[in-house]
């Protein structure tokens, strides 16, 4: 990228997300987009690392014959598969498929913080892995072998081919709308939907007072993730409001039918992980707890709901409000802080 030397001052009207001037973008001042430069301040002081927390009682419980039941035991270890192939799938997009075409460096500035993230995520299931002394090949494979998590990760990846192909561009109404495509499949999708099941597992052994160690850690990947998420809804709506000629009666029908088909996925993800139920969950509870999600992740973005369903795990806001004072799901969460000064 050539640097025009005496060019006028960037003018801040013409900041956009996507089909700016891409020499704007080494050029972090006059900041546009306001919320992702609050979200990389926020992002910087919930800094936090899997080593950090101690593992001395899962290592007993998992260890101990007793502790946990087989139907426990395998469906964290189901989640705990899942969980490490999609932080990969995640970091992939956004340093493959969103950096690259990104004209806002405040976004771009989020971004990099956002897939360091992903980063620490999988070092933290990788310490849980090895912490209780876990089969890492099994673990880490498990999205080759069993067909829901397969499954899913395949609905993933078939959205990212386009734009990671190097000679995608921004910059048609082909290509802008296959993009907002990606970033609507990667927020509301994958960090919308996919890890709900998965973090409810893991919150739902908690309760027991069960793996609290490795839930601890989890709760620290859904803060992070409902950050992600909520960064992604506002992302969708920026690049909307900059490109009202995207947002098309059939493409809004076209991302309604996909978080319809990721939804079936989902609870079919959970019929694995509960194939018979255990402290109370079923899959029937997380077929509704899931359309619930998905109903909730369209409304953020202007789209219709389709189940209008209750909350039937309504313990989950719980156990990851750190604040006690709002759903940590469904807010824009600001006021954190490091990771060792945060009181559990």
């Amino acid at each position: 990228m050539a640097i025009q030397k005496g060019a006028k001052a960037v003018d801040i009207n013409q900041r956009r997300i996507i089909n700016g001037l891409e020499a704007d973008v080494i050029q972090l001042y006059p900041i546009k987009h306001k919320f992702a430069w609050e979200y990389y301040n926020a992002a910087n002081s919930n800094h936090w690392l899997p080593t950090e927390i101690s593992m001395q009682l899962d290592i007993e419980q998992w260890k101990s014959p007793t502790a946990l039941t087989a139907d426990e035991r395998s469906a964290f270890e189901t989640v705990l598969g899942f969980f490490t192939t999609a932080d990969s799938i995640a970091a992939n997009n956004i340093v493959m498929g969103f950096y690259g075409h990104v004209t806002s460096p405040e976004v771009r500035m989020y971004l990099l913080r956002q897939a360091y993230e992903e980063a620490i995520h999988t070092h933290a299931y990788q310490y849980i892995v090895e912490s209780l002394g876990m089969d890492e090949a099994k673990i880490f494979n498990m999205y080759r072998e069993v067909d829901s998590i397969y499954d899913k990760q395949e609905f993933i990846l078939g959205f990212n081919e386009g734009i990671f192909d190097k000679s995608f561009k921004t910059g048609t109404f082909e290509a802008d709308q296959k993009f907002l495509e990606n970033w609507c499949v990667f927020s509301l999708i994958l960090e919308g939907i996919f890890f709900y099941s998965s973090f409810a597992v893991v919150f739902g052994l908690q309760r027991q007072n069960k793996l609290t160690g490795s839930a601890e850690q989890i709760q620290y990947i859904m803060r992070d993730e409902s950050m992600h998420l909520n960064f992604g809804l506002e992302i969708i709506n920026a690049i909307k409001e900059e490109n009202p000629d995207l947002w098309t009666k059939d493409f809004q029908d076209r991302i309604v039918n996909l978080v319809r088909k990721a939804t079936v996925l989902e609870y079919t993800f959970a019929q694995e992980v509960f194939p018979t139920g255990i402290f109370g969950l079923n899959a029937d509870g997380f077929k509704q707890y899931i359309e619930h999600i998905a109903d909730r992740r369209l409304q953020r973005v202007g789209l219709p709901a389709q189940y209008n369903v209750t909350n039937p795990f309504p313990w989950m806001s719980e156990a990851i409000d750190l604040s006690k004072k709002k759903n940590f799901f469904e807010t824009r969460v600001t006021e954190y802080k490091t990771g060792g000064a945060l009181n559990w």
